[in-house]
């Protein structure tokens, strides 16, 4: 048989049983896959749809939401606009004590410290040693106005009658001084209040009493001269008010007596019986005597005790208290040596220029202290009208010898500008506990008048009209505006009164703003 033959007759032969069963799952397996196939193209389909969004649709979901309005309460109230700042408690008076012009009388050139009986925070009284510089004493008195000259004998002035009188608080007397005139009263009384406090007041001549002495001595030669040209035997009286119980404690010459010499009758004192030459003598030696005179006046009257202005702080009110010592005994006296603080407690604050013209004196104050968590009202004292320099660091140029006030430069001192200087007083004393206490200050610059219809500022709108409105939204959401007038504002908040009487009462809603709602569909 050929090959041929034999191919026909395999392909011509009937399929055995397990060729038909194996064909049979093959089909089954091409329809399942096809099934398959078809579903998951299904889900495909569906989970398309919800991915997948059009144009349009994407727009309308990130499109702005629509708007609602924002709506406020008016209430009726009193209506302050406050300024809060912060401030710092001090005492109404400060006195740097910076004593320069100290002179020992011993000749030193460099003022050193030589004692400090007193120590931050001790009471400082009337006439009490406060410091000593190169062996002289510095100490207080009573008086407002500072020391600002040496006071000596003779010396006359408002500033002389206020050491009188606080010579006289301190129990030395003036004696019969006019007031305001250094004279033989005030003399004593200095004196004795050095004294008191265990020093000798420095002389107000410094020669050792050369000039009274030489005074003396020439009243005394005068006095002859008068004796001499009155009598040319020499048995002549002394002239009138010379003698023993003359003016200038000048004595009679030699072989001078209370009575006439015997055979000078009549030619005594007047000039009588004398040449023309010895009449112009003695005139001239009269004339002299006078002179001499008025000059021992004079030297009598400037001698004397004196106050100078390193040795005496004068404050205004005491008892004080030493704010700070700084210096040490032994010290060159460079700056201050130490602080005093006396009077009440006022609070002390600096102002830019933007608040400065909101506030003025006569505004009320709140004090707030977080420390002690009470509060105190007051009032302002003063606002400065010209800006206060800080100090600038390192030494200071020397300014009053003897003491210098706090009181806030110009800007013309060099330091950094602090502002314009305001004032508070407490309505009440502030307990001493405050003192130094950094404070909150909250000032009403301005308040209604009573109670009155108040809004938030933003409800207030004006219309093209010039018309100043609010929009009052009813309970139902419809709204309505209303005409008013504006007042007083403070706070974000302005007083409002309607120009319809009742158009506008306590408890309406008005509009102050808009604010997003949800878009149709969510939840509101």
């Amino acid at each position: 048989m050929s090959e041929a033959e034999r191919v026909v007759e395999r392909t011509e032969a009937p399929a055995t049983p397990e060729e038909d069963r194996g064909g049979l799952a093959r089909g089954r397996r091409v329809v399942l896959a096809v099934v398959g196939g078809a579903a998951l193209m299904a889900v495909g389909g569906l989970l398309a749809t919800t991915l997948v969004k059009s144009p349009a649709q994407v727009a309308a979901e990130t499109g702005p939401p629509v708007q609602g309005v924002l709506t406020a309460d008016v209430e009726r109230r009193v209506l302050a606009q406050t300024v809060v700042m912060r401030g710092t408690v001090v005492a109404d008076q400060s006195v740097a004590v910076s004593p320069q012009g100290v002179r020992s009388g011993e000749g030193a050139s460099t003022a050193l410290v030589t004692k400090l009986p007193l120590k931050a925070g001790d009471p400082v009284t009337a006439g009490r040693l406060i410091a000593e510089v190169s062996g002289r004493p510095v100490f207080t008195l009573h008086g407002a106005q500072p020391m600002y000259r040496d006071l000596k004998p003779g010396s006359t002035g408002d500033d002389v009658a206020q050491l009188q009188q606080a010579l006289r608080e301190l129990g030395h007397g003036t004696g019969g001084d006019a007031r305001g005139v250094f004279g033989a009263g005030t003399k004593a009384a200095l004196t004795a209040h050095y004294r008191a406090i265990g020093y000798e007041p420095l002389p107000a001549v410094a020669d050792g009493g050369a000039a009274l002495k030489a005074a003396r001595e020439a009243v005394r030669s005068a006095t002859w001269a008068v004796e001499d040209a009155s009598s040319p035997t020499g048995a002549a009286g002394p002239p009138e008010g010379t003698g023993p119980g003359g003016k200038g404690g000048a004595t009679p010459g030699p072989g001078a007596s209370g009575s006439p010499a015997p055979g000078a009758g009549a030619a005594t004192g007047a000039g009588a019986a004398l040449g023309p030459g010895a009449g112009r003598e003695l005139v001239r030696a009269r004339q002299a005597l006078g002179e001499a005179r008025a000059a021992l006046a004079a030297a009598e009257a400037a001698d004397g005790p004196m106050l100078p202005t390193a040795e005496a702080v004068f404050l205004s009110s005491l008892p004080a208290r030493v704010s700070s010592v700084g210096a040490r005994p032994g010290s060159p006296v460079s700056g201050p040596v130490l602080t005093l603080s006396g009077g009440e407690l006022v609070v002390e604050a600096y102002l830019k220029d933007d608040k400065r013209q909101l506030l003025r004196a006569g505004m009320t104050v709140v004090i707030s202290s977080e420390v002690s968590g009470t509060d105190a009202r007051g009032t302002v004292a003063a606002v400065a009208t010209e800006p206060s320099a800080a100090q600038p660091a390192g030494p200071q140029p020397q300014q009053d010898p003897g003491q210098n006030p706090k009181g806030g430069g110009t800007g013309g001192s060099g330091g950094a500008d602090l502002g314009y200087r305001m004032v508070v007083r407490a309505d009440r004393p502030l307990p001493a506990g405050f003192a130094g206490q950094d404070v909150r200050l909250t000032v009403e610059s301005a308040a209604t008048d009573g109670e009155a219809l108040v809004v938030p500022v933003t409800a207030v709108s004006a219309g093209a009209d010039g018309r100043t409105v609010v929009t009052a939204v009813s309970a139902e959401g419809t709204q309505r505006r209303i005409e008013v007038r504006t007042g007083t504002s403070g706070d974000g908040f302005v007083a409002v009164t309607p120009t319809q009487a009742g158009a506008l009462g306590a408890g309406t809603k008005v509009v102050i703003g808009v604010a997003p709602r949800e878009t149709r569909g969510k939840s509101k």
